[in-house]
């Protein structure tokens, strides 16, 4: 039998639905659950050895809203579909909300003992894989809860932010996100603001890492123009698979590869799809999530292949399950052609790679 590898995963957003309660709220990261797709027993029995947890801040009262897809003439697009999005969020709410999800990260590295760590250097994270410590990145997706003149953002970084996005899908004064529309291409409205600008600049000082996982296709170029670290989607895939806007052009792709990033492959069913259809109605098999990893792999390396599974924050394919299913995904990459080292890079060593080329310490 080949020797368990080690999974580090780009996003998940376990930490953020735990806190915000409902049936969610009996869960503990330390314990077993059935609900969700990720807690620390499972992601012993699956081979995760941690991850990029995004702290996300949902707009208060906002009611998901699914209509049909109109084209530039106002006729529906057949089979397409648009989500509401919600208007921009208050800062002050995003503010509470980062602090208290930071809170419960360093409270359950406390809490478990030793064998959860909030990591902030490339030696932290390695020593944690190689002694079995579970290790935790803390993330911001969408960054609302920063001011314009990024105060807050050095008072995270000192508190152990190394990564963030400057958008999620909703506008913040840093940028534009793409909708949730299908099908639709990722060049949805105009690119990063001023003080979008200024943020990238200030992340490249830090040694923070940027996501584009959100950011719409003008956004997108404005980053690969200004920053001088390898640029990353966490949790994206080929648009060419699946034409939503939340996946990454050729193009897009093309350029991650030049700057020595990585794509990290969501795990969304609505994103690896053909038909876009990630309601759960039709069964999406984890093979998905290994023919978007083939293409980008094929197109500009397996150097640049890692992945973003979207934990607790998408409909993921049937057969896997959850965490728990990792071993199963890895042999489905055994299957589909891919050797034990390159495995290894996509399930982690291509993560270790970007962030030593992007962190400060």
């Amino acid at each position: 039998m080949p020797e368990t590898i080690p999974v580090f995963d780009g996003h998940n957003d376990t930490l953020t639905k735990i806190r915000h309660g409902g049936p969610d709220a009996q869960r503990s990261f330390l314990e077993r659950s059935e609900l969700g797709h990720l807690d620390l027993p499972r992601a012993r029995e699956g081979g995760l050895a941690g991850g990029f947890f995004a702290i996300f801040t949902s707009s208060p009262d906002h009611q998901r809203v699914i209509g049909p897809l109109l084209g530039p003439d106002g006729e529906v697009v057949p089979g397409g579909r648009s989500i509401q999005l919600p208007p921009p969020l208050d800062r002050d709410i995003a503010t509470a909300w980062t602090l208290s999800v930071m809170s419960d990260a360093f409270r359950l590295e406390a809490e478990s003992e030793g064998e959860i760590e909030v990591v902030r250097t490339v030696a932290d994270l390695r020593r944690c894989i190689d002694e079995g410590t579970f290790a935790i990145i803390l993330h911001i997706e969408g960054a609302e809860s920063i001011d314009e003149n990024l105060e807050t953002l050095d008072v995270f970084y000192e508190a152990g932010l190394r990564s963030l996005g400057p958008v999620w899908s909703r506008p913040t004064i840093f940028g534009h996100g793409v909708p949730f529309d299908f099908p639709r291409s990722p060049d949805t409205g105009p690119g990063l603001t001023p003080a979008g600008h200024r943020l990238v600049e200030r992340c490249n000082e830090l040694g923070v890492l940027i996501d584009l996982s959100h950011l719409n296709e003008k956004g997108f170029w404005d980053v690969s123009r200004l920053s001088n670290a390898p640029l990353v989607a966490t949790h994206s895939a080929a648009w060419e698979l699946s034409h939503t806007p939340r996946n990454l052009t050729d193009e897009q792709i093309d350029t991650v590869g030049k700057s020595g990033g990585v794509v990290g492959i969501n795990h969304a069913a609505a994103f690896l799809r053909a038909d876009g259809n990630g309601s759960g109605e039709v069964a999406t098999p984890l093979t998905e999530i290994v023919r978007h990893a083939r293409y980008v792999a094929d197109r500009i390396g397996v150097d640049h292949v890692a992945l973003g599974s979207d934990y607790d924050g998408a409909r993921i394919p049937s057969d896997m399950g959850d965490v728990t299913g990792l071993p199963r995904l890895i042999e489905a990459f055994r299957d589909a052609g891919f050797d034990e080292k390159e495995i290894e890079q996509v399930a982690y060593r291509n993560w270790l790679r970007v962030l030593g080329e992007t962190w400060r310490d």
